[in-house]
């Protein structure tokens, strides 16, 4: 099926082969995933893409089964003809990348930062000439790899890079998910039929012909293999039952009964070539050599159309190389790998010839574990922790000393839960448990146990088994037992109504010698918070957040971002969020990320910044279609509330409150309801507010309370029940005061003038709009001149009340609060204005995408600096820009400052 490349049946697949190369002439990047069932073609129509790409650089990989677990070697393979270009990358990148394909020792680097790398080492390979980077196989690559090549694959744009992947279906659908898909299916009947007839060479009964057809579903490999299992007699008459055996079984047994016939050599060769998995010819020959097997063993193999020896070791498809796995013995195997053990350099391939030496081994070997655990080491220092943990696993089963037994699968538990994968972590704790641990290692299992309950099931159940992990630690660690204290806190409170045991947990962990560290300070903090009442919790909060601001570890933020806001430090909580993604982003924080973004994202909600917080969701959206980790729904709540629309708005407060219940996150639940008494507040829809904020505040949750406090007060004393209004904004003034910060107190100003007494309400009134001008929190202070400039006009001070309203319809114009908008807007009516509406924010011809990269153009960043914060190559920056100056008709980046608006 290659030669000349006129593929019989894929005229549709070479179309669209042929565009994205067009494309990619032309100055765009294309992504594209080829799907199929193995023998489908796959690897013909990359092969053709190749064939097809003159004038362009080609870098080719494929997954190999063996290599699966070695961190970033589907990648390496990738990028190694292009690191000719290593050196124009900035740093980090370039040490990241370098670390991370083991070229210089240093830290684990993040998977975002060496995704970064890549994203600009194509770029700039493709500076000269088109680059098509093709990956086949790639349901069995390395997950770094497939971490790593999935945002790029988001990210690429404008660089002359087309980037395809092909990966067997069925298999895992999320593996490159939401990237653009060719599905190759079987041929159609007549191709199918003129293929089958290529290779059947003697009379074929017909009711064969359409059996094999049929059987086979057009597979062009099944079709030409399946003939080669059923004798001549078969083929002319017809006997033979029907196999049950799944259609691609066939195809392999096919392949073991033609590896069974070759001669014995011919079969170790072919298993040797099936266990070395990078296909290095000069290292297989040194290895036959070892086993005895001299050149003349090839060309049997090579006869039966099972794999080609060129410069590199090919074979005619990977089922060959599991069939030859399965023909074998587990001696056969044994000798296979020890020769590929001993030929594999030590110094310059360390992991490889550890993993041959494990699957060499007949039992126990405390030396091979012992390159185990040092390749372990290497794996983690590049940042593979799911590498190191199946070299940890290994170590595990090769010792035979039963407390070296269990530290090595403790650690490798360990490991796979840093990689990302709780759900394998709990067999790997049971058989550490077997062994000998002691009792600072039996109490970190514990931890890790409960860690992981709070990973996959993070509601009411997750606090508990976190509880009784950090009593066992107390007297044994006293660091690591206010961690854990500090987690089972924090799984109490986002549990919240829903049974998070708050008070239980917090008068355990008073017990706990305080430490003065962030940790320490946060742990006392909101156990005086839990156990004593908010007053008492605030200066001990307050040191918390000072500390952290310090501290350069963004892991605190899912507890440190609402504490900020539950004690009304807006400077301290715009600085934290904004840190935070810092220092995910410089670092590569993958699991940080997601949850900077989100928490970063509600900042911007409140200081009016709805288009930023809106791009920070959007990356935090497509990490989680990357990488799989979610992002908490908090931050779009708030937007969705503010933005107005009652219809999307609703449907997503209803699906987080489903959501919410099943999982037992009580505190989402109240988050859910002070976003549904916002929406209302703002659509004018008192009473509906009214019962959604009385509702929320049935439980005081961590920095919901407050804030739904305030939507109670106003939509109680709008929806006639001053007495409601009246208690709310007791209730509030408790906070409030205990806070002290011009933000909590022109909450309480706006609360006092809606539920006080009348002759103070426009001194309460100037009071908050004055204390909440001070801030950056451009909500509030809109909500607050919306406010007054409505007691103004049922005042009758018209004019008065035209400058508040106007100034505040203006705000939440800008905004995109389009509820709030139109409430101002029918405001500014009954005073006799015309209300002319208009878009908000920045010109509308820019997506959000350009207007992100033109308000940082604008800020002074450079072409890489943009790049950088946004995850896309230099090169698209600039082609992004170039569209940008011609959508607002400017012709350089000083003539943004005027071109577009302030926030």
């Amino acid at each position: 099926m290659t030669g000349g490349f006129e593929l019989r049946g894929r005229r549709r697949e070479q179309d669209t082969l042929d565009r994205l190369l067009r494309d990619v002439r032309d100055g765009r990047s294309r992504v594209l995933v080829l799907r199929g069932e193995p023998g489908a073609g796959k690897t013909a129509l990359l092969d053709y893409l190749v064939e097809r790409a003159p004038g362009g650089r080609v870098t080719r990989t494929a997954g190999v089964e063996p290599e699966s677990e070695i961190a970033y070697a589907a990648l390496q393979q990738l990028c190694a003809p292009l690191m000719d270009r290593l050196e124009r990358l900035p740093e980090p990148q370039r040490g990241a990348l370098s670390v991370a394909f083991g070229l210089i020792p240093g830290d684990p680097p993040g998977a975002l930062l060496v995704g970064l790398a890549v994203l600009g080492l194509l770029a700039e390979a493709a500076a000269r000439q088109p680059l098509v980077c093709v990956v086949d196989d790639a349901q069995w690559i390395d997950r770094m790899s497939e971490v790593v090549l999935t945002f790029v694959a988001r990210r690429l744009d404008a660089e002359s890079v087309a980037l395809v992947l092909a990966a067997r279906s069925p298999g895992d659908e999320q593996l490159f998910a939401g990237l653009p898909e060719l599905r190759v299916d079987g041929l159609p009947d007549a191709d199918a039929r003129a293929l089958l007839d290529t290779v059947l060479t003697g009379p074929v009964d017909a009711r064969v012909r359409d059996r094999i057809v049929a059987e086979t579903r057009g597979n062009p490999l099944a079709l030409i293999e399946l003939p080669r299992g059923l004798t001549a007699t078969q083929l002319a008459f017809g006997f033979g039952a029907r196999s049950a055996t799944p259609l691609m079984g066939r195809v392999e047994e096919g392949f073991q009964r033609r590896i069974a016939a070759l001669p014995a050599d011919t079969r170790r060769l072919v298993l040797t070539a099936a266990v070395e998995p990078i296909g290095d010819v000069t290292l297989l020959w040194r290895a036959l050599d070892r086993l005895g097997i001299g050149p003349e063993a090839v060309a049997p193999a090579e006869a039966a159309e099972l794999m080609e020896l060129g410069t590199r070791v090919r074979f005619r498809h990977p089922l060959v190389r599991s069939a030859a796995w399965r023909s074998a013995g587990a001696a056969q195997l044994r000798e296979a790998h020890a020769a590929l053990a001993e030929v594999t350099d030590a110094g310059k391939d360390p992991d490889r010839r550890a993993w041959h030496r494990a699957h060499a081994a007949v039992g126990p070997d405390e030396e091979v574990a012992g390159e185990l655990e040092r390749s372990a080491d290497r794996a983690m220092a590049r940042g593979g922790r799911s590498a190191a943990a199946s070299f940890l696993q290994r170590a595990t089963e090769l010792t035979a000393d039963p407390g070296r037994r269990a530290g090595l699968a403790l650690a490798a538990a360990h490991a796979r839960f840093a990689a990302g994968s709780p759900a394998l972590v709990p067999d790997l704790l049971a058989a550490a448990e077997l062994g000998p641990l002691d009792v600072l290692q039996r109490a970190g299992l514990e931890r890790l146990r409960a860690q992981v309950t709070l990973a996959l099931d993070p509601g009411r159940g997750a606090g508990p088994p976190l509880l009784a992990a950090a009593l066992r630690l107390r007297s044994l660690d006293a660091a690591m037992a206010r961690e854990t204290y500090l987690s089972a806190l924090g799984a109490a409170v986002h549990a919240g109504r829903l049974g998070g045991d708050l008070r239980r947990t917090a008068e355990a962990a008073r017990a706990v010698p305080a430490g003065q560290d962030a940790v320490g300070l946060l742990l006392t903090g909101l156990t005086r918070w839990s156990l004593e009442g908010y007053a008492p919790s605030v200066p001990v909060l307050r040191r918390a957040l000072e500390a952290l601001t310090a501290n350069e570890d963004p892991g605190l933020l899912w507890l440190a971002g609402p504490v900020a806001h539950e004690v009304w430090q807006e400077a301290t909580w715009l600085r934290l969020t904004e840190r935070a993604i810092d220092v995910a982003r410089s670092t590569g924080a993958l699991s940080l990320l997601p949850t900077a973004l989100v928490f970063r994202a509600g900042a911007l909600v409140f200081a009016g910044r709805f288009a930023d917080a809106s791009d920070l969701l959007d990356e935090a959206d497509s990490l989680e279609r990357a990488t799989g980790l979610a992002a908490h729904p908090s931050a779009q709540l708030t937007l969705a509330a503010y933005r107005g629309r009652e219809l999307p708005a609703l449907e997503l407060i209803e699906a987080t409150v489903k959501d919410a219940e099943a999982r037992g996150e009580g505190r989402l639940l109240g988050l859910a309801g002070y976003a549904k008494a916002a929406l209302f507040n703002g659509l004018g829809r008192y009473s509906a507010a009214l019962e959604a904020a009385r509702e929320a505040t049935g439980y005081e949750d961590l920095a919901v309370f407050n804030w739904t406090l305030g939507e109670l007060v106003e939509a109680a004393a709008r929806a006639g029940e001053p007495a409601v209004a009246a208690l709310a904004r007791e209730r509030l003034r408790e906070r409030t005061a205990a806070a002290g910060t011009d933000w909590a107190l022109g909450v309480q100003d706006v609360a006092d003038a809606l539920a006080g007494p009348p002759e103070q309400a426009e001194r309460h009134y100037r009071d908050a709009v004055e204390r909440l001008s001070a801030g950056r929190l451009g909500l509030p202070l809109a909500r607050a001149r919306l406010l007054y400039g409505e007691w103004l006009r049922r005042e009758n001070r018209r004019g008065d009340a035209r400058t508040q309203l106007h100034t505040a319809h203006q705000a939440f114009t800008a905004m995109g609060a389009e509820g709030f908008a139109e409430r101002a807007g029918r405001e500014l009516a009954a005073t006799g204005e015309s209300v002319r509406k208009r878009s908000p924010g920045a010109p509308e011809e820019l997506t959000p995408q350009e207007l992100q990269i033109a308000r940082l153009a604008r800020a002074g960043r450079t072409n890489p600096e943009i790049g950088a914060v946004m995850f896309i190559s230099p090169r698209t920056v600039e082609w992004h820009l170039r569209k940008i100056f011609i959508k607002l008709g400017i012709g350089s980046r000083r003539e943004l400052r005027a071109a577009l608006p302030d926030r």
